[in-house]
């Protein structure tokens, strides 16, 4: 397996830096195997789902590779998720275990209502009654020697998007879809054993997972792991400290580093401190050209947007460094993807015309946990139907037109809007609700959430943004709330959502 070997060639270097400690490629790789072995003495079985509900730490991929090699399926869920979002995932993926954190163990315990399945808890910083401690089962556990075969097309991890419909749907990722992804990463971006990735992104989060942790361990290099994204100057602390050399973000962490004022005495000495940095990679949203253009000028860094998303595992594309970069553009196919653009009826479009955009090549999910329909309506002919507006240039350069459909994207977290609306019509005194996405200058879109209130009811916007803190994860409550007396609708009684996008760029 890739891990492994990187584990045999470089067993002595640092493989993890957490705050001040320093794991290698060999602790690391004990430490995995022994994980693995104690699961399996806890009664995790092939195919079995073990869930992980944590922040960044060397515990996350611990488990991860322990889990998917013992041949069980990884669930990673966003730990920002409050009781009712977990429990469903939980219940619909039938995970068995879950890895976590002792602060966590409240929303976890209420999730476990609704998850039959759900029988044990580990957590990696303390003691609980009726859970399992991480290091305990380590210590417990030695190694067994056996000649596990991992098929390619076998389900590594399954991980939660948000849906259309309301619930999140589960991307069924592969081994190959996994490794493919890497490659390909790999021979578009100069990496080696030399380089220290930093992982400020959520890990739980595909375009972290696949570049900030499997892309350096497979090429033998380094990860500076950081737990939270604030303070912001303990991950400038970290970068100087660590000598990053990649700095993986999203938009908005490059908009404030392009926007940080540095007093003009200083500037040289900054430059020279954060040197060490080559490269800078932003993904999980859209990148504004004018936050590129500004950021590179302060910092001269190269800065590269790619394209992905979940279902893709999830690189789809980059700008190259070394070529043409084209500002605006996600840049080209990574290698062993194909694209193409079609119209309604799946009429291949030319150069510049807009379309849907489609991705094909072994990065493709499986599928939907659970739901076949869904897929079909997603893969077809082997071509992953994105649901994003694109176009191609003259020179296979890609540009995203139009986001999917409602979808919000706030600090590279996606967020549709039913998820929101269906939480506030269960208010009783919330007649009707619609949520759209309105720019943001440092999240790059927030929700705002438009309310009709039943006939004679009253209720302010402190009052649903309260309600709405106890059932949904916070980057999905709405900035602004605003109450109207009726809301914009077709004939047929359908809301009329672009009207409601369009009050949003008039204010």
């Amino acid at each position: 397996m890739m891990f492994e070997k990187s584990a045999e060639r470089f067993s002595d270097k640092t493989a993890l830096f957490f705050s001040d400690k320093k794991i290698s490629y060999k602790e690391l790789y004990e430490i995995t195997g022994r994980f693995g072995q104690g699961l399996k003495n806890l009664g995790v079985k092939k195919k079995d789902k073990v869930a992980l509900f944590l922040h960044n730490a060397p515990e996350f991929i611990v488990s991860y590779f322990a889990i998917i090699n013992i041949e069980a399926i990884c669930v990673p869920i966003n730990n920002m998720l409050k009781e009712e979002e977990l429990g469903f995932i939980l219940k619909d993926s039938g995970a068995k275990f879950i890895i976590s954190s002792i602060a966590y163990l409240d929303i976890i315990n209420s999730a476990k209502m609704k998850s039959p399945d759900l029988k044990y808890t580990v957590i990696i910083d303390g003691l609980a009654p009726n859970t399992f401690n991480f290091y305990e089962i380590i210590e417990r556990s030695i190694i067994k020697k056996e000649d596990i075969l991992i098929k390619p097309d076998e389900v590594a991890s399954i991980l939660y998007t948000s849906g259309t419909t309301g619930n999140p749907k589960g991307a069924m990722l592969t081994h190959k879809n996994f490794l493919s992804n890497v490659k390909s990463c790999i021979s578009s971006i100069d990496v080696s054993e030399k380089d220290n990735f930093i992982c400020v992104l959520p890990m739980f989060h595909s375009f972290a997972f696949t570049v900030c942790i499997l892309l350096p361990l497979a090429v033998g290099a380094s990860i500076t792991i950081i737990e939270h994204v604030r303070p912001f100057r303990r991950v400038i602390r970290n970068v100087i400290k660590k000598k990053i050399t990649v700095f993986v973000g999203i938009p908005s962490i490059f908009n404030v580093l392009a926007h940080m004022e540095i007093p003009h005495v200083f500037t040289s000495r900054v430059l020279k401190l954060i040197d060490p940095i080559k490269l800078c990679i932003s993904g999980a949203s859209a990148l504004p050209t004018e936050v590129l253009k500004a950021f590179e000028n302060k910092f001269r860094v190269p800065l590269v947007e790619g394209y992905g998303l979940t279902e893709a595992s999830p690189v789809v594309s980059f700008n190259p460094v070394a070529g043409v970069r084209k500002p605006g553009s996600v840049g080209l196919p990574i290698e062993g993807v194909e694209v193409k653009i079609v119209d309604d009826k799946d009429n291949r479009l030319t150069c510049n015309e807009i379309g849907e955009l489609l991705v094909k090549g072994d990065n493709i999910m499986k599928g939907y946990f659970n739901s076949d329909a869904e897929t079909k309506e997603i893969i077809k002919d082997n071509w992953l139907y994105t649901g994003d507006i694109a176009k191609l240039d003259e020179d296979g350069y890609i540009y995203i037109v139009d986001r999917k459909k409602d979808m919000i994207n706030v600090r590279g977290l996606n967020v549709y809007p039913v998820e929101i609306e269906k939480v506030l019509l269960m208010h009783p005194k919330i007649k009707e609700a619609a949520v759209v996405g309105m720019a943001d200058k440092f999240k790059g879109e927030v929700p705002k959430a438009f309310i009709v209130l039943k006939e004679n009811e009253t209720l302010s916007g402190s009052e649903v943004i309260k309600y709405l803190r106890k059932n949904l994860a916070l980057f999905k409550i709405p900035k602004f709330v605003e109450f109207k007396q009726v809301l914009p609708k077709t004939s047929t009684g359908k809301i009329l959502k672009r009207q409601l996008r369009e009050i949003n760029k008039n204010i």
